[in-house]
């Protein structure tokens, strides 16, 4: 069997480690937007063809998500080293929040997200169940964090998986707004305002 004109065998020894391509592509969405990354453009970044690539992940499509998938992995042990930082849970929830927003307009990682989002209209069953995993993840550890929370006297009573997803759907409808460009709030403007929700929702009664 032939890849781009090359045998599978040759193609296989001389291609540069996945998680090389996966940090090319990141890399040039930082610094060119999604517009920017072409299969052409990223085989020169990483010494293979177009065709090469198209052999080791099949489309477009996959790349975008396996590259989120390795951007998403990096930001989840960030995540877990804030989870397990010790301190006041409200101290770990501003990180979360903190880590979630993207830092910018056009913030790569957000524009990588929303640009799957955008594809997974026509995604199937199994790159669905990828997407909903890195949902999950991020849902997960906000459940515990506010289930902590509750149990240390810090937060009230409530229920955290409902709380979670609330918060979570603030935090991604403020984040699109940041990440696309939108002229309407900044980043501190956004921060303060799940503060603030936090704090009507959290607080324990005086």
């Amino acid at each position: 069997m032939v890849a781009g004109g090359v045998p599978v065998r040759a193609a296989r020894k001389n291609a540069p480690p996945r998680e090389d391509v996966l940090v090319a592509a990141m890399a040039t969405i930082a610094e060119r937007g999604l517009e920017g990354l072409t299969m052409a453009g990223l085989g020169r970044e990483v010494g293979m063809s177009s065709g090469h690539l198209l052999y080791y992940f099949r489309s477009k499509d996959e790349l975008l998500l396996q590259t989120l998938e390795w951007s998403e992995a990096e930001l989840g042990g960030e995540r877990r080293a804030l989870l397990a930082r010790r301190g006041p849970v409200s101290e770990r929830l501003q990180a979360y929040v903190d880590l979630y927003v993207p830092t910018r307009a056009r913030d790569p990682h957000w524009t990588l997200w929303l640009e799957v989002w955008n594809r997974s209209q026509n995604a199937g069953p199994q790159e669905r169940d990828r997407q909903a995993a890195i949902e999950g993840a991020w849902h997960r550890d906000l459940v515990a964090l506010l289930a902590e929370g509750i149990s240390r006297g810090e937060f009230r009573p409530v229920d955290a998986e409902r709380v979670a997803t609330r918060v979570r759907a603030l935090l991604d409808g403020f984040s699109i707004q940041l990440a696309v460009g939108l002229p309407t709030l900044d980043r501190p403007a956004i921060l303060a305002h799940v503060r603030e929700f936090l704090t009507d929702t959290l607080s324990l009664p005086s």
